[in-house]
């Protein structure tokens, strides 16, 4: 597959969760449920089976989130009026959320409650982690603000136009990422000026305004640095 035509897929699929993310409560309810879990395991420091296992658990009820939204919208598009059968497809796709939601807070619950229950009886000591562990935890947490944003402002896709800019975003989390990595200011005054020739070229494309490509900018530096100095 060609890569535009890979980028343009990637696209519709991301304009998908966008409009799921925008559209229904309870799916912006599972993302941040998600991301609280993901954070509250990475700062308990437990294992990575373990963090594995709850990041598929995490994985699983998006999911299930997102495939009962477009049952419903199957549903609606087929029956517009109500009907039995209809109700019954509704109501077994969200019986299939309940039971992963559930099954994800076991999990969840068995995995993290002792360093937790721990943690509040000895006091909270955020657990470090390597460098490349965090580069790749920015990344993803701004990918993730990137998507909720979107979908919050109703505005744009996430690779184009809208608040923030997606790409100002990861070329300014690039740049903190070199500069932690590398300690070299010559690498890191490079990168920089690429970022900002990146979010530049968004505006002078007339894909995004100043203040959406620098307010991407700032977000994707601020949560970048903001990990670096809590977990490093």
């Amino acid at each position: 597959m060609p890569l535009r035509q890979w980028i343009k897929s990637a696209n519709f699929a991301i304009e998908g969760i966008l409009h799921a993310a925008g559209s229904q409560r309870h799916v912006r309810y599972h993302f941040y449920s998600a991301a609280a879990a993901l954070i509250l395991s990475y700062v308990l420091g437990i294992s990575r089976t373990e963090f594995l296992l709850v990041s598929l658990a995490v994985i699983i009820v998006l999911l299930a989130e997102l495939l009962n939204t477009a049952v419903e919208a199957v549903v609606d598009l087929l029956s517009p009026e109500h009907s039995e059968k209809g109700r019954i497809a509704k109501d077994v796709a969200a019986g299939a959320v309940f039971i992963t939601a559930f099954g994800a807070a076991v999990i969840g619950y068995l995995i993290l409650s002792p360093p937790l229950f721990r943690a509040i009886r000895e006091g909270l000591h955020v657990a470090k982690h390597p460098g490349e562990e965090i580069a790749v935890a920015s990344i993803i947490l701004v990918l993730i603000f990137v998507v909720m944003a979107k979908a919050y402002f109703g505005k744009g896709t996430f690779l184009r136009g809208g608040i923030p800019s997606g790409h100002a975003a990861l070329a300014f989390s690039l740049w903190v990422v070199v500069t932690y990595s590398t300690g070299n200011p010559l690498a890191s005054l490079c990168c920089f000026v690429l970022a900002a020739a990146i979010a530049a070229s968004r505006v002078t494309c007339r894909i995004h305004t100043v203040w959406e490509a620098f307010l991407g900018g700032l977000v994707g530096a601020l949560l970048t640095f903001l990990l670096y100095r809590i977990f490093l």
